[in-house]
């Protein structure tokens, strides 16, 4: 089965659907989502976008900030081009009917409530209450669902990437392979353009504040495909998640901090003013740290975050849905802390691109968390990530239509599913997928060392040949393409972080706890080129 499209678009988050409605100005987009269109990570978000709308900020302060939080790694000029877009962005959503949460000033005027987050040195994130993911994704949604040029394909995954020099032609994308998971029949889909917007790849650790489609498709895709991955050693692990057995993983927002909230021990002791002189907004990596050797010190399960100081209204108006959430597991934030515990949440690294999008195959691009533009470095400050879809799906939205070409489709075979049967031994990806995880959690998480790394690595490569055997000999399936991909992803942080000697950042190493100003460059690997500093 054969299907062509002008942009084909793999992902339904912020930065694939802000590129699909500037793109679909120029032609027919096809926007691939392997569950349902608002299953993305863009849903999940809490805290809001970050931005320079008050007139007591500056593009030049965002800028520090986040170079600050990066670590020695961001590209400036990156940063700068992003910060300074970012207002017009905001205003693109707002146009487009997404209701931010608004304040009046002593004089009645109406103006954008503005949070602050850990690593910002002003009030610079606005939100939606604390659901600003779900509210930005509706507006898009609408938007995109009302455009006559943009189709969706809900319950589809793709497959792999569709490059000619695999059939023995240029270096070029020209489409993927999508699995309809509903009919089992996998679709040869061409296009003039192909973009990933896949999203990050937390499910690779056994506990994370993202949604079960985070399998680092885009990423996983890419290197397969033939693509440079940059600094995948730098996965962020977000400070607080709320600490429930029956909780999954429910991400407590960093704007509770940005309001006041203390992190304390059990016996209330407010530790952040020993770790950092942010204290509870120190950036990301810091406090995830503190929080696991304050954990590992005193041998709890959890640390607490206390937002008692404030009056019971306030907490209620301000983050309904946390509160709410909380209350479901008998956790009354307006009466005492909540239990917390650090979980997977950013992967800054990712599918190397320029300032438009373009990544090192032609015809391929890549935005918002899939990629990696030289924004985020060695550690993504808060709410610098919706505002990362939004800059770079526009920018390389205006750049596809030039690049498109009008020539006739390309000879390509449809999928072949050779000798390959239907599987009777599911508990073959069920037993790889938990074991990934977990090992990913021990071995290669907040804390490394060279031992746990190596270990890490001779594991994967185990795996990697039983799911390459079982790949092979059993007709696709979600469950099989999702435990590929975050294999594939898995055997990459542990290449880069292997290939750091060096802490720097989201990657702390016992064997080397000094930062050093000579290895401040990109980790990079390619396919039959393994991971080296650039």
């Amino acid at each position: 089965m054969r299907e062509t499209t002008d942009f084909l678009v793999l992902g339904s988050g912020i930065a694939g659907l802000t590129l699909a409605l500037r793109a679909a100005e120029d032609g027919d987009v096809t926007i691939v989502t392997k569950r349902g269109r608002a299953d993305a990570n863009t849903t999940w978000a809490q805290g809001g976008i970050s931005a320079v709308l008050d007139p007591t900020d500056s593009f030049e302060a965002h800028t520090a900030d986040t170079l600050t939080a990066g670590a020695g790694l961001c590209k400036r000029d990156i940063v700068e081009l992003c910060v300074r877009e970012g207002p017009d962005r905001i205003a693109d959503l707002v146009a487009l009917g997404t209701r931010f949460t608004r304040a009046v000033d002593a004089e009645g005027n109406s103006h954008f409530e503005l949070g602050r987050e850990g690593g910002h040195n002003a009030r610079r994130v606005v939100h939606a209450g604390d659901i600003t993911g779900r509210e930005v994704e509706r507006a898009l949604l609408e938007a995109a669902e009302a455009h006559p040029r943009i189709r969706f394909l809900e319950q589809h995954m793709a497959v792999d990437l569709i490059t000619l020099s695999k059939f023995g032609g240029p270096d070029v994308c020209v489409g993927a392979y999508v699995l309809d998971t509903q009919r089992a029949v996998v679709i040869t889909m061409l296009a003039r353009q192909t973009v990933l917007a896949t999203g990050g790849a937390g499910k690779v650790y056994l506990y994370t504040s993202n949604p079960d489609v985070a399998t680092g498709d885009g990423i996983a895709m890419a290197y397969r495909a033939g693509a440079e991955i940059a600094n995948m050693e730098f996965y962020q692990f977000h400070p607080t998640v709320l600490y429930h057995p029956q909780a999954k993983s429910f991400l407590i927002s960093e704007a509770l901090r940005g309001e006041g909230g203390v992190l304390r021990l059990e016996d209330g002791t407010a530790f952040m003013k020993k770790h950092h002189p942010m204290a509870d907004l120190a950036p990301r990596d810091v406090v995830s740290r503190a929080i696991d050797y304050e954990m590992k010190r005193t041998g709890e399960d959890c640390v607490w975050l206390d937002m008692t100081h404030h009056t019971a209204d306030f907490l209620r108006q301000r983050f309904p849905n946390i509160h709410a959430e909380c209350l479901r597991y008998g956790v009354d934030m307006t009466e005492r802390p909540i239990p917390v515990v650090p979980a997977a949440h950013f992967c800054c690294g990712g599918v190397t691109t320029d300032a438009w999008g373009r990544t090192s195959i032609p015809g391929l691009w890549a935005v918002g968390e899939v990629s990696c533009t030289g924004l985020h470095g060695a550690n993504r400050l808060a709410s610098n990530s919706l505002l990362e879809g939004l800059v770079f799906g526009r920018r390389a939205a205006e750049h596809l239509h030039a690049e498109a070409g009008h020539e006739p489709w390309p000879e390509v075979p449809d999928w072949d599913i050779g000798k390959a049967a239907p599987s009777d031994e599911a508990v073959v990806v069920t037993q790889n997928w938990d074991e990934l995880r977990r090992l990913m959690w021990n071995y290669v998480g907040i804390v490394r060392s060279n031992r746990r790394l190596q270990r890490a690595a001779r594991r994967i490569a185990l795996l990697q040949e039983e799911i390459r055997e079982y790949y092979w000999n059993h007709l696709v399936t979600l469950d099989m393409l999702e435990l590929r991909n975050i294999a594939t992803v898995a055997e990459l942080i542990v290449a880069s972080a292997l290939c750091r000697k060096e802490s720097r950042g989201l990657h702390y190493t016992l064997d080397h706890q000094e930062t050093e100003a000579a290895l401040a460059r990109d980790s990079v690997v390619k396919r039959g080129v393994g991971a080296h500093l650039r």
